[in-house]
């Protein structure tokens, strides 16, 4: 886990523990539809905050046309369910639901003027994930969006 705070609130929260399996430094590669022929090359982390009680994800792509984000992972202990706050460098602040079952880890968003889903599948040696996201503009018809395979740095 992450160094420890002197707040008594910066434990480990048991909701995010399946997640530790993202905890480190990734190298990315990917896609995006809209701009055809170009690959993508960036880097992510991911890191326990205030001792485990929330997760944090860092992410930049050299290219400009994607933007660079931080998404800070949490739980909602009486609703059972995970979520995702994401803000990125154009401003762009976004709240998503979260699964994680099995090896494939969800995070999507659902509003009438755009919706995003995000599929990503763990490897079994844990070392590579690969992402594919959908999006929609008017809540029915569904679009490619970024595609991105991580590559853990050893």
């Amino acid at each position: 886990m992450a160094e420890k705070s002197k707040n008594e609130a910066s434990i480990p929260n048991p909701a995010l523990k399946l997640l530790s399996v993202l905890v480190g430094k990734w190298n990315t590669v990917g896609t995006h539809p809209m701009v055809p022929g170009t690959i993508f090359h960036g880097r992510a982390s991911f890191e326990w905050l205030e001792g485990g009680a929330f997760l944090i994800m860092r992410s930049e792509i050299d290219e400009p046309e994607i933007p660079s984000g931080i998404a800070i992972f949490g739980s909602d202990d009486v609703t059972k369910k995970l979520f995702m706050l994401y803000f990125d460098e154009r401003g762009i602040s976004r709240k998503y639901n979260v699964s994680f079952k099995g090896n494939t880890l969800m995070w999507w968003r659902n509003t009438p003027e755009f919706s995003q889903r995000m599929t990503c599948k763990v490897s079994d040696d844990e070392d590579t994930i690969v992402s594919q996201g959908v999006m929609s503009k008017d809540g029915s018809n569904w679009e490619g969006d970024l595609e991105l395979t991580y590559t853990r740095v050893k």
